[in-house]
């Protein structure tokens, strides 16, 4: 009986181990999806490991493998991959599988809008459309998609650090970008102090950077514009979109409200997360911190030749940290800053017929910071109240009688009102009540521009515009003794100007050029030149323009800046459209910048020329930039090399200059930077992201030396940014989880975990002086270590 027992064990054995051993061909048929061409040399993996290979002519690739649970992957060079789980049982394989032409497929990185070879063919160079599918990919930090992050991935794009409130574009100050929101602009661009930037991600199509040829449609700053597009809402079907985090919770809806002719979108975000500052280390105890934003936008399609839009938007920052400084005789406990924008346009759209069309638009908005002092064992509140309201009436008539020749002509008028500063001392009896006179004025423009494609090889784009603005009354203007400085003690006159009434006005031409000539298909080289007037700025003595700095427009004394600039470039596509290289270099000269005088105080200051000095600036730069627009790995690096510089030299007097009448760094001249972003698409599951970022240290002031008195040092200062804080680096990654199978659901939802400053650099964003024991130097750092996040993002169809 054991015998048999033994046999039987022993056969079965052997039936099991032949079993094993039996191998299951598998037989895959690899074609290009867009035209069903078989593909041969086809690199097939199991779990990782290349597999011996047999393939036919027509594309059809054999293999044999045991039975079991496995990972395939095919790849060809050219196309995406392919990636599949797949279980061998005993029976033959066979499969039918489509890779994706890279080249045919749409951009993964949009950074222009003309097309795949739109960075060859485009007139305009310094122009760089990106879409917000592009900026989702960059990692967030703490979860946030950030557009003022995104575009500081760019060349020519910098900040001064970490908690800068606006971007420096190629060497321009934050106040010398025009950002424009659906036609509103932005004078306040961050949450928090400039932690996140206002703009809700889910409620934003893309933006249109302009840093070089800047349109004759755009006026009223030196430097750069930012045109960010809020998305229209859907006609046909509901949508909703959001997303939970640590930081803030958002929610889009699309609604039609009559199907194929209205419909609305509201976009929500909102951030009350005091309780984290609870749990952090003593001195952010008391930290409050906590802002919400809203953005909507109505679109009426009235007719196949009418359609009228709406866009709203509204936001509120609060900030409360210890007492950072009073005014006074303010006995307070903290300082609390409120700050709020409302912006809104109206827009009327109407076509003639295909090639002409008239657009007519009403914009307002309104910023109004606020600085509040809650004092000791009271419940009253000193505030500092400031704001600029702004209304603008614009109009275009639009001509395009052919694919190759666009005309355009419009009008705008803009009216300015400026609260310089209030104070309101509540119930407080210890604190007189302030009052800055208002500040009115009128900007007007007309423009010109047409675009025209002589030939395959050449296109020409020629703009022209005429600004004027004029500085209205009611005000008080001094006359100062030209021999000395302007100050309170050398008036020598005054002139009263009642309300409505001309105090000064300026204007002139701003010609606008553009060419592109083509050397072959594939590469082409471009020409620019803009000049532009700017008649408003942020007067401010700090590193970056609090969002309670200070708005002013030119008058008597103040001086428009203009700035002139200069550029060229050569752009080359590989032959598939799927890599892109540019080589750009710019030189823009500036009058009447804007600096401040040593010791300068803003608050409360209706005279703010004694306070301030003009002169020159230039700013000149290299850029170079290699992106990847198709594939799995995608993504762009770029280096510029570049240069910030002022010279403030109103007279011979000491006061009247800024380092002895000499050349001198700006606070954001940061010659050396390096950008580098890569997205890795694995199939539908995952996406791996990193950004690594470096800049040259910004300048800084150190003392020239010490002055000894009574056994206590104090500092002298001569020059101004005669250092330079260390290096700035930073790695940040992303890994975004989906389930592929969701795809074809009404709701899909996703995971994403990043690291921001993944080696957990600490970089400096100021260095500062302190009196403790002697005189010693500190470094302030933001984020000094790595910061986790998790975001969970949804959308429903």
């Amino acid at each position: 009986m054991y015998k048999k027992l033994l046999i039987s064990f022993v056969l079965l054995l052997i039936f099991q181990l032949n079993g094993f051993s039996q191998l299951t061909t598998i037989k895959i048929a690899v074609k290009d999806s867009s035209d069903n061409t078989p593909l041969k040399d086809v690199v097939i993996k199991v779990d990782s490991k290349r597999a011996n290979l047999s393939s036919t002519n027509d594309g059809v690739h054999t293999l044999s493998l045991q039975q079991g649970e496995y990972t395939l992957s095919i790849s060809h060079f050219g196309f995406r991959t392919f990636r599949q789980k797949m279980s061998v049982k005993s029976q033959d394989i066979s499969m039918n599988v489509s890779l994706i032409n890279v080249a045919k497929e749409l951009d993964e990185v949009m950074v222009n809008s003309q097309g795949g070879a739109g960075n060859v063919s485009r007139p305009l160079l310094g122009v760089m459309p990106l879409s917000i599918k592009t900026i989702k990919k960059i990692p967030a930090m703490m979860g946030e998609t950030d557009i003022l992050r995104g575009l500081q991935m760019l060349p020519g794009v910098t900040s001064v650090g970490e908690a800068a409130n606006g971007v420096n574009i190629r060497g321009g100050t934050t106040d010398q970008n025009l950002i424009l929101l659906d036609d509103t602009p932005i004078f306040n661009p961050t949450h928090l102090f400039g932690l996140f930037s206002i703009f809700p991600p889910d409620a934003v199509s893309g933006l249109e950077l302009y840093k070089g040829g800047i349109p004759a449609r755009f006026g009223g700053r030196a430097s750069s514009v930012i045109d960010i597009n809020m998305t229209n809402p859907s006609l046909e079907k509901f949508k909703m979109t959001g997303g939970i985090s640590l930081v803030a919770n958002r929610l889009t809806i699309e609604q039609p409200l009559a199907k194929d002719k209205l419909g609305i979108l509201v976009s929500g975000r909102a951030s009350f997360n005091d309780f984290i500052f609870k749990l952090g280390p003593p001195k952010l105890q008391n930290i409050k911190a906590n802002f919400y934003d809203v953005a909507t936008k109505l679109f009426y399609k009235i007719n196949a030749k009418n359609t009228l839009t709406f866009s709203g938007y509204v936001s509120k920052d609060f900030f409360q940290t210890d007492l950072l400084g009073t005014i006074g005789n303010v006995n307070a406990t903290s300082t609390q800053y409120n700050y709020q924008t409302n912006n809104a346009s109206l827009k009327w759209f109407h076509a003639f017929n295909s090639k002409l069309n008239l657009q007519t638009t009403a914009v307002y908005t309104d910023f109004s910071p606020q600085t509040q002092l809650p004092e000791l064992n009271s419940d009253n509140k000193v505030s500092i109240e400031s704001g600029i309201n702004y209304n603008q009436l614009k109009s275009s008539l639009g001509y395009s009688p052919n694919e190759k020749h666009r005309f355009e002509a419009g009008v705008s008028a803009i009216y300015y009102k400026i609260n310089p500063g209030i104070l309101d001392p509540g119930t407080s009896k210890s604190v007189i009540s302030k009052t800055v006179p208002q500040e009115k004025s009128i900007e007007s423009a007309i423009y010109v521009e047409d675009e025209i494609t002589v030939n395959k090889r050449l296109s020409i784009s020629l703009g022209l515009r005429y600004s004027n603005f004029v500085a209205l009354g009611a005000a008080t203007v001094r006359s100062y003794n030209p021999a000395f400085p302007k100050s309170d003690i050398t008036v020598t006159d005054s002139t009263v100007y009642k309300s409505g009434e001309t105090m000064a006005s300026y204007g002139g031409l701003e010609p606008r050029f553009a060419l592109k000539y083509s050397l072959n298909e594939l590469s082409s080289i471009k020409l620019g030149y803009s000049l532009m007037r700017q008649y408003l700025q942020v007067v401010s003595n700090t590193t970056t323009p609090l969002p309670t700095s200070r708005w002013a427009t030119s008058n008597t004394y103040i001086k428009p800046q203009v700035s002139q600039l200069v550029s060229a470039g050569f752009f080359r596509n590989s032959s598939n459209n799927i890599y892109e290289f540019s080589l750009e270099g710019y030189y823009r000269s500036t009058d009447n910048v804007l600096d401040f005088k040593p010791g300068a105080d803003f608050l409360f200051q209706p005279y703010i020329e004694t306070q301030t000095l003009q002169g020159k600036g230039k700013a000149y730069g290299v850029e170079l930039m290699l992106s990847k627009k198709k594939g799995e790995v995608t993504g762009w690096i770029n280096y510029t090399y570049s240069r910030a510089l002022s010279q403030i030299k109103v007279s011979d007097r000491f006061d009247e200059q800024i380092n002895g009448g000499n050349w001198y760094a700006t606070n954001y001249d940061r010659p050396h930077s390096f950008n580098s972003t890569i997205s890795i698409s694995q199939g539908g599951h995952h996406e791996f992201g990193f950004t690594f970022v470096y800049n040259t240290g910004r300048p800084f002031t150190v003392p020239d030396g010490f002055v000894e008195y009574n056994a206590v040092k104090y500092p002298y200062f001569v020059d101004r940014n005669n250092a330079r804080i260390k290096d700035y680096h930073r790695l940040d990654f992303s890994w975004t989880i989906r389930n592929p199978s969701m795809q074809k659901r009404r709701w899909e939802g996703s995971w994403t975990i990043a690291v921001y400053n993944v080696y957990a650099r600490q970089n400096a964003y100021s260095v500062y002086l302190k009196g403790d024991k002697g005189l010693n130097a500190y470094q302030l750092t933001i984020f000094g270590t790595a910061i986790p996040s998790i975001t969970y993002n949804f959308k429903f169809m």
